[in-house]
């Protein structure tokens, strides 16, 4: 199942049993929530193209004690209503969920008017932001239960890739998949898979993170020693290098981000293409990876 699949069925799951949901949409999703429009039509609005508008919407029903969730594409969802995210919700405390398709470039057809890399780095720049980068189906419907009702506001980032494996996870915890010698492989929600393959033969240990604010500076300060570590990153690359560095105060270590390059996309075609171009298929990590740690193929 995809993970906008399993959205709809999360999404509908938790409005059969939580009266406080109320999904806002914006003119992307429509069809596929046909169900929740006939079930809960008192709490189902497809508002259309309205992204400010439909957030500040959705922060005033969050006031009268309402749990919105607001769903479109990326681009339009984060970089369009930044401020009434971040003054709305954010600065008045209030809870909410904001799920997004498209981003970095799953719209690859689309050219950069749909691309966004930088919704991460956007968010994370705000206080009390909750930012959750679920690898698979599984791991956005654990992560969803888990977090959609508690005091802050969510962004769920959904990808249109996802990875295969089945990995517990728990919001606000990163999660040890395997141990090695030779350093520490961070890798972030859908990269998961092409990590594991790209070290195939390179004995690192690799840390798995589908939350990324708040982040889990425990498990990595308990992890890394003073030693090589790379952030595999499916948004702008060193986005994720401020939380590293300032969780490992004290240690000396050699950091290798590998993300999507800061640069407009301007190529089309499809995400395995984009992929490559940006340096994000296994073969490509796989180098970056051996360079870094000094692995011969």
């Amino acid at each position: 199942m995809s993970m906008r699949q399993q959205l709809v069925r999360t999404v509908e799951t938790a409005m059969a049993t939580d009266e406080r949901l109320t999904l806002l949409l914006g003119d992307i999703g429509v069809f596929g929530f046909r169900n929740a429009f006939k079930n809960f039509p008192e709490r189902t609005y497809n508002i259309g193209i309205l992204e400010q508008a439909t957030m500040s919407l959705a922060a005033g029903l969050a006031a009268v004690g309402y749990i919105p969730v607001v769903h479109t594409i990326a681009s339009f969802l984060i970089e369009r209503s930044l401020e009434q995210i971040k003054i709305d919700f954010c600065y008045q405390k209030l809870c909410g969920n904001f799920m997004s398709v498209g981003a970095s470039y799953d719209y690859s057809a689309l050219g950069c008017t749909h691309h966004s890399p930088g919704d991460v780095s956007f968010l994370k720049a705000i206080p009390g932001m909750n930012v959750i980068v679920p690898g698979s189906d599984k791991d956005f419907d654990e992560l969803f239960r888990n977090a959609y009702s508690g005091p802050n506001a969510n962004y769920f980032r959904l990808a249109e890739v996802g990875h295969s494996l089945d990995i517990p996870v728990v919001f606000g915890r990163g999660e040890k998949i395997r141990d090695g010698k030779d350093g520490v492989v961070v890798a972030i929600g859908p990269m998961l898979e092409k990590v594991i393959q790209a070290c195939a033969k390179i004995d690192v240990t690799i840390l798995y993170y589908t939350t990324v604010a708040p982040f889990d500076s425990e498990l990595l300060f308990a992890t890394v020693k003073n030693e090589k570590v790379a952030i595999v990153e499916p948004f702008y690359e060193g986005t994720m290098a401020y939380d590293v560095i300032s969780s490992l105060r004290g240690k000396s270590i050699e950091l290798l981000s590998i993300g999507v390059p800061r640069k407009f996309l301007t190529n089309y075609g499809l995400i395995s293409e984009q992929d490559v171009f940006c340096g994000l298929d296994v073969l490509s990590i796989k180098s970056k990876l051996e360079g870094l740690f000094n692995v011969k193929s």
